[in-house]
Order: structure tokens, then C-alpha cells, then sequence
């Protein structure tokens, strides 16, 4: 198989040692079918064993792999060595505090997928407690698209509001809230929408797009964002005009 030398600046470092991040080149013979990921599996296995970084699946559907590639938030299993010129920098996703090499610290956005209430809530029980609460195949079309999110965080990675203002809770976080909203069976959207619909929710996203850009599951939560923002004027036009509180 045809293969060629791929120049790989890498991110490194260990808070043991470095004051801040450096790079280090690593020249790689590539297969041309190779992803990114392969190529720094290679660095892993044969030229430096103390480079550090996340992935599991390598099949798009961990989330684990994303990382910077050439300034664009990607997943490293999806980004292949054929697309790409003969020197390729790699960093770890922009936005996010540095733990080690390409590994970053996902504390904040973890906690503020609490948020999101991400499981269905109901008010009022089924009908039928031994029966499965049965679903559309059009009801889950309205939320499926929302429900593909892997938690790579590219979005973050891309989001220049997150950047700005950390307070904001974020794309993903809010997409996965609104997949609940239009979920048929969950009676939850109110409570969510109390949380989500403030400044450092849905008011925040200044709709530059760029987390659906980068999205490599085509969840377009900037699309999510702006219906929920459509969702909490229309509930603030209900509740403080006409009384109406919405289950």
C-alpha cells in the first residue's frame, strides 16, 4: 500500500515539568488510507509511549478522539491522511483547560449537562404502568436529529461565545435539553426552559453557527438553540400576558 512521510506537530504537555505547552514534530509514514488517529496511534506505539490523549472507538461514535487539526475542531478518526498536506498540526480542543498533551478537562461542561434534565420526566403516570409508553415513528422523527449528539465537544471547541463568557451553558448542553422538549413522551420541557431560558442559556448563543458547522453527527445545535429561544418568548408571552402555563 502507497504510503508517505506525514510531519506531525504535536501539543505536548506534563504539568509535572513544562510551564506551559510546547510542540513536538514527529515525522510519520502514513498510509494513504490512514485517519489522523492511526497516525498518532503510530507516535503512541513506536516513537513516543508517554504521549497522552483520548480515543476508544475509532469509528465516530465514542466523541472521545476530537482534538484541534490544522485550527479546526475534528474527530481524529474521521480526518484522513489523503485530505491533508505533508504537515498537519495538532493541538487539543480550543476552549477547554489543558490536563496533559492532548487530553483536556471536560469538568464544566459535565456539570452543566445536569442541567439539561437529559431523561424524560413525566407529571402524570401512564395509563397502563405494565405497558411500554409507545412512540410515532413521526413523534421521533421530530427529535431524532437532536438525540445523535456523541459529546465530542467540537462544538465547544468552535463556540466563540463559550470562548468570550464560560458562564454560557453551551451548544450541546442546551441541544440535548431541547431533544427532551420535543421528545412526545416527556412532560418536562417547563422546568427546562426555567433553567435554559436566561443569559447564560439560549440568550447567550449569538448565532454565529459554528458549533453545526463543525458538528460531525449533524446535530445543528445552533438550529436547536434558536427554536428554543422561539419556545421561551412564546412562554413568556403565554404566562405574562394571558396567565397560560403550558405543561
Amino acid at each position: 500500500m502507497k504510503t508517505r512521510d506525514l510531519t506531525l506537530e504535536v501539543m505536548r504537555y506534563d504539568p509535572e515539568q513544562d510551564s506551559s505547552p510546547r510542540f513536538q514534530n514527529f515525522i510519520v509514514p502514513c498510509n494513504e488510507d490512514w485517519a489522523i488517529l492511526d497516525a498518532l496511534n503510530y507516535i503512541k506505539e513506536n516513537l513516543d509511549t508517554t504521549l497522552s490523549y483520548r480515543w476508544s472507538c475509532h469509528m465516530m461514535v465514542c466523541g472521545s478522539c476530537s482534538m484541534m487539526v490544522n485550527g479546526e475542531p475534528s474527530l481524529t478518526c474521521k480526518v484522513f491522511i489523503r485530505d491533508l498536506p505533508d504537515r498537519v498540526r495538532i493541538e487539543l480542543l480550543a476552549n477547554f483547560p489543558i490536563e496533559r498533551d492532548l487530553v483536556v478537562v471536560l469538568d464544566d461542561v459535565m456539570e452543566k449537562l445536569a442541567l439539561s434534565q437529559p431523561y424524560i420526566k413525566r407529571k402524570t403516570p401512564p395509563s397502563d404502568p405494565g405497558e411500554p409508553h409507545s412512540q410515532t415513528p413521526a413523534a421521533l422523527l421530530k427529535f431524532k436529529q437532536y438525540s445523535m449528539c456523541i459529546n465530542c465537544m467540537a462544538c465547544y471547541a468552535a463556540c466563540p461565545q463559550y470562548a468570550l463568557d464560560r458562564d454560557f451553558i453551551g451548544p450541546a448542553v442546551l441541544a440535548l435539553a431541547h431533544r427532551y422538549n420535543l421528545d412526545s413522551r416527556d412532560q418536562g420541557r417547563l422546568d427546562r426552559l426555567d433553567l435554559l431560558a436566561d443569559h447564560d442559556g439560549i440568550w447567550n448563543c449569538s448565532f454565529v453557527g459554528a458549533c453545526s458547522k463543525v458538528c460531525p453527527k449533524q446535530v445543528d445545535p445552533a438550529a436547536a438553540i434558536q427554536q428554543m429561544k422561539i419556545e421561551g418568548s412564546l412562554e413568556w408571552v403565554r404566562q405574562k400576558l394571558f396567565g397560560w402555563r403550558d405543561a
